[in-house]
């Protein structure tokens, strides 16, 4: 059997290499190496609008990538002055992708900026800063860890047990009021949501799950043990 083909959202920042400084398409190797480890074929996706649908064509699987914030007004929101890192275009690029991905049934794992991109595609609201003191921030550039709880019976709690875990994480944004047909499955210790999916029976959905944590920066071989699995049977 040919391995399956799992395509992972990018991001365009300045860039340095060799004599060059340019703008560039970036992803950090961890998820790649997570994706191969899989038994994936990772597909690093630009983001350039427009393309969704004959990228989508072309995979097995989708993972929506960490990153900088969303636009507010993409969920009727004022932006707060904590909100940095809008990428309009990326936005656009990955909405796009979500929406291709779930008319064809592709399995899809969100990763922190990804399971907010999940909720608000789906008609949810984001908390645009979390309170400092709930451990979600880690200090800029590094990763820290917190504790999740996972809901039992949840397809999370199927690939990673239910009950806590330690995760790392880095990130000040997360959900504040669910998208429609979102299950919440983890939670902080102080209640914001860690994890939402939507449940195998709604539609054309065998696996779209999605974490506030990063699995690419440590213990995420299940979860894109997983993700492989369900894109291996599409």
């Amino acid at each position: 059997m040919n391995a399956p083909v799992i395509g992972l959202s990018s991001y365009c920042e300045p860039a340095r290499w060799g004599p060059w400084d340019q703008p560039a398409a970036l992803l950090p190797v961890n998820y790649l190496t997570g994706v191969r480890r899989a038994g994936a074929v990772p597909l690093l996706i630009p983001p350039l609008p427009g393309q969704a649908g004959a990228v989508v064509s072309r995979l097995d699987g989708l993972i929506l990538t960490g990153g900088g914030d969303l636009d507010p007004g993409r969920y009727g929101a004022a932006p707060d002055p904590r909100t940095t890192r809008v990428n309009t275009e990326r936005d656009s690029c990955e909405l796009e992708l979500l929406a291709a991905a779930l008319a064809a049934g592709l399995p899809v794992l969100g990763i922190c900026r990804g399971l907010q991109i999940l909720n608000v595609a789906r008609g949810g609201t984001l908390c645009q800063h979390l309170p400092e003191e709930g451990g979600h921030a880690a200090r800029p550039g590094s990763f820290g860890t917190h504790k999740v709880r996972v809901a039992a019976g949840s397809q999370l709690a199927a690939i990673l047990g239910d009950g806590w875990l330690a995760v790392p994480t880095s990130h000040h944004q997360g959900i504040d009021r669910p998208g429609d047909g979102l299950v919440a499955t983890a939670w902080a210790a102080d209640g914001v949501i860690e994890a939402v999916e939507l449940p195998p029976g709604e539609g054309r959905h065998p696996f779209v799950v999605a974490v506030q944590w990063h699995p690419e920066a440590g213990g995420g071989e299940r979860l894109f043990g997983a993700l492989a699995a369900a894109a291996g049977r599409g």
